[in-house]
């Protein structure tokens, strides 16, 4: 029996464990000084803001009557080619209602002058901007973005570009679309670039 235990000692042990009603009966594999590794922890995806898509009807409702704020900040993220991530955010006071990434300025142009030097292609510069409404600009759809701040940069707005020029560009067309129909339900007319 000793040399029979003693053959059996280098085995993995299977470990049944049974219960009464509806959980069944789970198996379990152990061997000596291994133990199974934990899952690997996967990143808890953000929730997509409410308005994400454009305005649905819970959120016009909702919104009646309240002032909403367009706003575009640099992020300290920098995507493949080079291009800095910027965020597109609508807001109602502190709640954010939808977040478009973009862009603005080629990757070579990221740390240029921002301010004084028109058509070098950097990032809009910091300030506030009045936005103009949604026209037609061949297949795209173009808003112009006019400084209310001493600058010599002109002809900038937001439009569907990818990669970016000295504009503010959504890289996707739906991001696009959603924020003309936030512009025409709220008559949305300033942009506060932040940084």
């Amino acid at each position: 029996m000793k040399q029979h235990m003693r053959n059996l000692a280098g085995l993995p042990l299977l470990i049944l464990s049974l219960c009464s009603g509806s959980c069944g009966s789970e198996a379990q594999l152990i061997s000596s000084g291994h133990h199974p590794e934990p899952a690997p922890q996967q990143a808890v995806p953000k929730p997509v803001p409410p308005g994400q898509a454009g305005p649905s009807q819970e959120l016009l409702a909702r919104l009646q009557g309240k002032t909403l704020q367009l706003r575009a900040q640099l992020t300290d993220f920098q995507r493949m080619d080079g291009q800095r991530q910027w965020l597109l955010e609508l807001h109602q006071g502190r709640t954010v209602l939808a977040s478009w990434p973009a862009v603005s300025g080629t990757p070579s142009s990221q740390g240029l002058d921002r301010r004084w030097s028109p058509g070098n292609g950097s990032p809009l510069p910091q300030g506030d901007y009045t936005l103009g409404p949604p026209e037609p600009w061949g297949n795209d759809i173009w808003m112009t973005l006019s400084p209310r701040f001493d600058t010599s940069r002109s002809g900038l707005g937001i439009h569907h570009c990818n990669p970016g020029s000295g504009c503010l560009c959504l890289p996707d067309r739906s991001s696009l679309l959603a924020l003309t129909a936030w512009m025409q339900e709220f008559n949305l007319k300033r942009l506060r670039v932040l940084n």
